[in-house]
């Protein structure tokens, strides 16, 4: 006979996701402005494709940008997605998505939105690996030191 799954219930691993933070931050630090003011826009070629890092509000202890594609007809589209960046701590997390307004930590599965129950882990990691590939293959439009 067969036997069930044992469904275990997802954990937040908070070791893990303040890593992946904290080297978001220290790449997405290497791609902005020195002093970004609300506003400032750097846009990136990496393999044939155009992104956008705009920067929406900058305060005290934070900075929120919004990362998109800016190409016309996105081969590999990459989701929008809104990224804050908290100095006092030094972290980046992704604060939404194209699907989603807020990224929870952990979800229910099923959902309605079908989304994963770490997708806010897989989002950050997906980060990572997106400041990874536009700083090793990106070329800037505008001067990185301003």
């Amino acid at each position: 006979m067969g036997q069930v799954a044992n469904k275990r219930p997802y954990h937040v691993d908070l070791a893990e996701l303040m890593r992946v933070y904290e080297t978001n931050y220290a790449k997405l630090n290497a791609l902005l402005p020195t002093q970004p003011s609300v506003g400032d826009v750097r846009c990136y070629q990496a393999a044939s494709m155009s992104y956008q890092i705009l920067v929406g509000e900058v305060t005290k202890y934070t900075t929120l940008v919004d990362i998109c594609q800016s190409d016309d007809v996105p081969v590999f589209p990459l989701p929008k997605m809104s990224v804050r960046l908290y100095h006092d701590a030094r972290v980046a997390e992704v604060c939404s998505s194209d699907y989603l307004n807020r990224v929870k930590a952990r979800y229910d599965y099923p959902n309605d939105k079908m989304v994963q129950k770490d997708e806010k882990a897989q989002l950050n990691r997906f980060l990572g690996d997106w400041l990874s590939f536009c700083l090793k293959h990106g070329i800037s439009r505008s001067p990185l030191n301003i």
